[in-house]
């Protein structure tokens, strides 16, 4: 896969986790694909979009970045439902691309306890808020 036709599947995975939709997800993964989130069990993909989704439903993931090779660099915003809060965490998956063009599996990272933070106090804005 080439960079640019990279950085435009990558592109349409923000798209579809933003679309409030977690099967839009699908399409872009081989059956069964699974993801790790900062070590965590490699669990269904699908899976992970529908928890964050719960979590965040006016969720939006922004592509930060080039993707290169296979690493995806991503942004999430959106209202934490347990909260009211509004998180900006960034962080990045790292694929592995099928044969088919496909996501195979992916190991997810982002910083847990700023997002811990942010989920209960939010965005420090830096205007002493």
């Amino acid at each position: 896969m080439t960079t640019h036709v990279l950085t435009k599947f990558a592109a349409r995975y923000a798209q579809a986790w933003s679309s409030h939709d977690p099967e839009r997800s699908l399409p872009l993964c081989q059956r069964g694909a699974a993801i790790n989130v900062n070590g965590g069990p490699p669990t269904p993909i699908v899976e992970v979009a529908h928890g964050f989704l719960r979590d965040f439903p006016d969720m939006i993931v922004k592509l930060e970045r080039r993707a290169d090779r296979t690493a995806f660099h991503w942004t999430l915003t959106g209202t934490y439902a347990g909260t009211g809060t509004h998180p900006r965490i960034s962080g990045y998956e790292l694929w592995k691309i099928g044969d088919d063009g496909l996501i195979a599996e992916s190991s997810g990272q982002f910083d847990a306890a700023e997002y811990e933070r942010q989920v209960k106090h939010g965005v420090d804005t830096g205007r002493g808020d």
